[in-house]
Formats: structure tokens, C-alpha cells, sequence
């Protein structure tokens, strides 16, 4: 079978500096500081505030407060950078059997289902 590239028009006229892809889910950062999701919603991981599939890329509203710089998509979580130097994870808030917490927030395992900002980094640079 051969692959073919379609353009994702969901995202035309955004100018896109930065992709990442999880285990069922993306991540689309623009120029402009705009953070897109997609792909399965499960254990909030498309940030939307519920655990619905997005099947086409969805601004991230949320994280309308700071201008993103840098995103990344883990598993079934992800993460966001923004210009002030503030962390939000979204996501499975809790990694296997073990219980350890993969979104930085300390004994709240819970799965957020909207970005929500790290406090440990909250005044560092």
C-alpha cells in the first residue's frame, strides 16, 4: 500500500511551526502561540474538557491565557510550554499499575481533561 499525504484543512491558513504525535492522539502548535488537538479524547487527552474523539484538529481553548512555545504529545497526555515559562499538562493522570503520576501535579492523579498549569514551576525561569 502506498502512503498519501492530504492537507489537513482544519488548519489552512494557520501557519503550523511545530507537530507531535501520541499513542491516538496530535498536537498542532501555530505561529501565533495556538495550540490544535485531534485524535482520541480518552482520559481527556485532547484538552477539550471531556473525553470525546476530535476527528478533525480543535483549538485548545484553555490554553487562550499565554502564547504556547513548545508542546509535546505523550501517550495518553500532553504537555505545553508557554512564553512565561508556565507548564500545563492534560490527560491519563496516572501511569500503569504502579500509580505514579505523569502529569506533574503532585498526589492529584487524577486524569485532567483540560490543561491544567504545574504549580512546582510557577515563578521559575
Amino acid at each position: 500500500p502506498s502512503v498519501v499525504q492530504k492537507k489537513i484543512e482544519a488548519l489552512a491558513g494557520r501557519r503550523v511551526v511545530t507537530l507531535s504525535a501520541g499513542e491516538d492522539h496530535s498536537l498542532a502548535l501555530a505561529a501565533d502561540g495556538s495550540v490544535w488537538s485531534w485524535g482520541d479524547g480518552d482520559y481527556g487527552t485532547v484538552g477539550h474538557g471531556n473525553r470525546q474523539g476530535q476527528v478533525l484538529p480543535k483549538k485548545v481553548e484553555a490554553l487562550g491565557g499565554g502564547r504556547v512555545v513548545a508542546v509535546s504529545a505523550g501517550y495518553d497526555h500532553s504537555i505545553a510550554l508557554t512564553a512565561v515559562g508556565a507548564v500545563f499538562t492534560w490527560g491519563e493522570g496516572v501511569n500503569g499499575a504502579g500509580g505514579l503520576g505523569r502529569l506533574g501535579h503532585g498526589v492529584d492523579l487524577s486524569n485532567q481533561l483540560l490543561p491544567k498549569k504545574i504549580e512546582a514551576f510557577a515563578g521559575q525561569r
